[in-house]
């Protein structure tokens, strides 16, 4: 049967392998086809859609036979785009994760033996969230509170979450009536929640600047939800505005408090930030001098001077005069903060030449720059932590080519029942 002109027409598959965005993957007409909420082993009657890629995506119509699969714990899950793996069983979870890194280190050539079973973390930790609002056109409606649909703008109202830390979730519900007095009917916005070691720290998205009503209501919302502080932005601005400051929002590193700029970057929890750390100090050994490349707030950077000289290079201005400051009050001399755009002007290899080990820890486009120049240098040992399997073997690549040798990868589970992986690679000379 010919693959043009499929879409539309049922089809009877089995689900052989989970894909890089969470689909189930089987074959048609010698092509992949791509189906949502499906977990290996499945025998499905699915609906064909249109070309994808070099596959075509599909519908899920019947599950006629469970593959490796459990029940979801989320009644949200199917209709909630964020989540796409919560029905796999666990051996199937592990592999689904796994096989990305794996996949993407044979795509550079690279040996996919150095991998380590992923390590679970815990759900209903999440410490940060993005919630779509809309205040729905009609009367009779009632304010949306939740996530978008898989691929798509809808809003799927939420009542649960299994992912989100209960402090979270329990905010969620406490916005729906704050939303008519902040967006006229058909309005959309968001609303970012962070729960720092201080509260909640949340920032709106607005359609257009408050009202002077409005900022009252909003100051008495913050002091009625004990937030840390609620922020606002509308279209065209650069920087938010508190509208209430009820204490600094701040989280704690290896006893060091920093103060949280406004939408500042966090990992995903405190479980996940742990065992990230401790990936990382085992990393580095017994080095006495590092560079903690894209800093951040110092997720690495406090914890690594316990034992260490560290120097922190972070390319956000607020971002890294706010470790800068913790570094100050904390008196940490041995602590070093720059802030450098590390893709536009990389540590060169002769400055890198007077640390006995680098840690970095770029965003999802990777660090090839800093990789290029670190493939030139002697540091003898190189820990990379990366949130996107893709980018980390291309720069993987450019650091073997250089002389490194690839010595482990950690898989860390820490987006849980999403289809993205966490990972802490080692690389010595």
């Amino acid at each position: 049967m010919s693959g043009a002109g499929a879409a539309g027409q049922e089809a009877v598959l089995t689900i052989e392998r989970i894909g890089a965005r969470g689909d189930g993957i089987a074959r048609w007409d010698g092509r992949s086809v791509y189906v949502p909420f499906t977990a290996p082993g499945d025998r499905v009657r699915v609906r064909l859609g249109n070309a994808f890629g070099e596959g075509r995506a599909a519908r899920l119509v019947q599950l006629l036979a469970p593959g490796a699969r459990i029940a979801p714990v989320c009644r949200h899950f199917g209709a909630c785009g964020g989540c796409a793996l919560q029905h796999l069983a666990a051996t199937a979870y592990a592999e689904a994760k796994e096989s990305q890194i794996a996949a993407a280190l044979s795509r550079q050539g690279l040996a996919a033996a150095v991998i380590a079973p992923l390590l679970r973390l815990p759900p209903g930790t999440r410490r940060r969230a993005r919630f779509a609002l809309e205040h729905p056109r009609t009367a009779a409606a009632t304010p949306l509170v939740g996530f978008h649909a898989r691929a798509s703008h809808r809003i799927v109202d939420m009542e649960e979450c299994a992912v989100l830390h209960p402090a979270l979730v329990a905010l969620a519900r406490t916005l729906r009536p704050l939303i008519p007095r902040l967006w006229h009917r058909g309005g959309t916005g968001a609303a970012t929640a962070t729960l720092s070691d201080t509260g909640v720290d949340l920032l709106l998205d607005l359609a257009a600047p408050p009202e002077l009503g409005a900022l009252e209501h909003l100051a008495g919302f913050a002091e009625a939800q004990d937030l840390a502080r609620l922020a606002w932005r509308a279209p065209g601005m650069e920087e938010p505005v508190p509208a209430a400051i009820r204490r600094p929002p701040r989280v704690v590193f290896s006893g060091v408090a920093v103060d949280l700029p406004a939408d500042a970057f966090l990992q995903a929890s405190a479980a996940a930030e742990a065992a990230l750390t401790a990936e990382v100090l085992a990393g580095i050994g017994a080095a006495r001098r590092v560079a903690d490349l894209y800093a951040g707030l110092g997720t690495f950077s406090f914890a690594l001077a316990i034992r260490a000289a560290v120097h922190a290079a972070e390319g956000s201005r607020e971002t890294a005069a706010a470790l800068a400051a913790a570094a100050s009050r904390a008196g940490l001399q041995r602590l070093t903060v720059e802030r450098r755009d590390l893709e536009a002007r990389p540590l060169s290899p002769e400055e890198l030449a007077r640390f006995d080990a680098v840690v970095l820890d770029p965003p999802r486009a990777g660090a090839k720059a800093q990789s290029a120049a670190l493939a030139r240098s002697v540091v003898p040992r190189l820990v990379a932590v990366s949130c996107n399997p893709a980018t980390f073997a291309r720069d993987a690549r450019l650091l073997v080519e250089g002389g490194y040798r690839l010595v482990r990868v950690q898989p860390i589970d820490q987006f849980v029942w999403s289809p993205h992986v966490e990972l802490v690679a080692q690389f010595a000379r």
